[in-house]
């Protein structure tokens, strides 16, 4: 199947986008880090941070989340330990629900 060309995205969506973006280079400015510092640190190549920093939609949000980690961005209005608290309690929330629900894992046969 051919991907589409262009995807519409909300004003709002693309507004984000260019928001964290110029944080993303704001908090690279301030570490004095130059693009190819910063690319290496997070492992991605430097045409991807510069799409990242123009709040380009088509970006992986692993990526993204990274970079903005690495720079100081705040992702959360909660601190770090608030974080964990929540994808610990979420989890727990899904461990009562019955296995029919649950994600299935996929065992491998290694057994040659």
């Amino acid at each position: 199947m051919v991907k589409p060309v262009s995807r519409p995205y909300s004003q709002y969506n693309l507004d984000a986008l260019e928001l964290l973006g110029q944080l993303v280079r704001e908090g690279r400015l301030s570490k004095s880090w130059t693009t190819t510092d910063l690319a290496a640190r997070a492992g991605i190549s430097r045409a991807l941070l510069q799409r990242i920093e123009r709040g380009e939609p088509g970006c992986s949000i692993g990526a993204v989340f990274e970079v903005a980690a690495l720079c100081g961005v705040p992702l959360f209005d909660q601190d770090q330990r608030q974080l964990t608290t929540h994808l610990a309690v979420h989890r727990e929330k899904m461990a009562l629900l019955p296995k029919a629900v649950r994600a299935k894992v996929q065992r491998v046969k290694d057994d040659f």
